[in-house]
């Protein structure tokens, strides 16, 4: 089953590479769609599998080495097929 979610990510998130680490994270488990910072949170929109966009929600729970993240966001959006690759804005 394919899906779609909108993810915003609070806490410490900025200035540790967390974007990076998002961007790498998703092409490894083959997910398309981009990552940005927004203020002081980071910004996902992601399409892929269901078992990839849990594995990438477990990842944004965490965060990469120096992240501290104090809430994430889901919205479920209806999947639409519009990504080839995941990017980093």
């Amino acid at each position: 089953m394919d899906r779609r979610v909108h993810i915003i990510i609070k806490g410490k998130v900025q200035g540790i590479f967390f974007r990076a680490a998002i961007e790498e994270q998703a092409k490894k488990v083959k997910i398309k769609g981009w990552v940005k910072n927004t203020g002081d949170d980071v910004e996902i929109l992601a399409e892929g599998k269901n078992e990839s966009i849990q594995d990438l929600l477990e990842f944004c729970i965490i965060g990469p080495k120096g992240a501290k993240v104090t809430g994430v966001d889901i919205d479920e959006l209806a999947y639409t097929g519009e990504f080839e690759e995941f990017t980093r804005e």
